[in-house]
This record gives C-alpha cells, sequence and structure tokens, in this order.
C-alpha cells in the first residue's frame, strides 16, 4: 500500500481513537493520557521541517476541534514537530538513522523506540499542560500531572505499537 494512504489512515485512526475512546477513559483527575502522538512519531526521519510542523500543526488542531480546547493541542504538537529532528538526533546518540525510513520498533530496538517515544511524549505533555494552566500559580498540579500522565501515555503508546507491530518476514 502507499505509504501517503497509511499515513492518512493513521491520522484519522489516531484522533478518532482519541477523541472517542482514550477521552473517555476516567483515570483520575491527575492522569491525562495522549495516544495520538504516535501519528508524528512515526512519519518519516527525512520529512522536510516545514511538513513535520504542517502536519504536527493538522493533528493538533484536529484534536482541538474535536474537544474543544482552541489551540492547545495545536501549540503542544506543533512544539513536539520542531522539537523532533534535535530528539532523533539526541536519542540516536552514535548510532546512524541513514538506512532508516521511518522510526520503528522493529528497525531500531525497543529500548530506543522508549527513550524516543519517552522524550517527545515528555515536551508534548510539559507544553499542553502550562498552556492549558497557562499559570504558576499552579506549577505543582501541572508538574504532578506531566510526572503522572507521561508514563500512562508511554505505556498506552507501546502497547499500541506492539500490539500493530508488523513482524519481519524472513526470507529462506
Amino acid at each position: 500500500m502507499n505509504r501517503n494512504v497509511i499515513h492518512i489512515i493513521r491520522f484519522v485512526a489516531l484522533v478518532l481513537l482519541q477523541v472517542l475512546v482514550i477521552n473517555h477513559i476516567r483515570l483520575g483527575g491527575y492522569v491525562h493520557p495522549y495516544v495520538y502522538m504516535i501519528f508524528i512519531l512515526l512519519l518519516p526521519i527525512n520529512i522536510p521541517n516545514w511538513q513535520l510542523l504542517l502536519l504536527g500543526f493538522g493533528l493538533g488542531l484536529s484534536i482541538d476541534m474535536f474537544t474543544g480546547t482552541p489551540g492547545l493541542h495545536a501549540g503542544a504538537t506543533t512544539l513536539m514537530s520542531f522539537c523532533r529532528p534535535a530528539i532523533l538526533r539526541l536519542v540516536s546518540g552514535h548510532q546512524k538513522l541513514e538506512n532508516v525510513v521511518e522510526p520503528n520498533l522493529s528497525q531500531l530496538g525497543g529500548v530506543w523506540f522508549l527513550r524516543y517515544t519517552f522524550t517527545m511524549v515528555l515536551v508534548h505533555h510539559f507544553a499542553l499542560f502550562f498552556l492549558e494552566s497557562f499559570s504558576f500559580h499552579l506549577i505543582l498540579q501541572v508538574l504532578l500531572r506531566i510526572v503522572i500522565s507521561v508514563p500512562v501515555s508511554v505505556f498506552l503508546i507501546m502497547m499500541i505499537l506492539y500490539l500493530f507491530q508488523r513482524e519481519k518476514k524472513q526470507e529462506t
């Protein structure tokens, strides 16, 4: 299947999963998991920065339209998209990514992908929760929400990716 079609299907499926299922799961006042970021995580490594920013903004705006949070998710996903190239370089270290088209579990391994996902989710949640509170008077509550929500989001993202991971076909 064409890669663009796969990205479009992934975009629609993740937005629907987030707004129809994940947003209605109540885990207490401080736990707010978000899995729609998988779309940005799995975009090709060599995607132009302007496209990455535009897709991040569009993804966040889509979530904002469904949840009634004007600009919060758009701002957080745009920041996450902006930071993605630097995070890829930071997480990769000495590992070369020239032969990797898209970051995924099967090519880069679980530990690498976990570090990458954790860092991206941390950037997203930090921006989202501080934009949402828009005050330093609630800094302890915001930090608590970040500390609790990041591991839950990372866990759900990794579980979804492991469930939908394609097995490599072995040639014999």
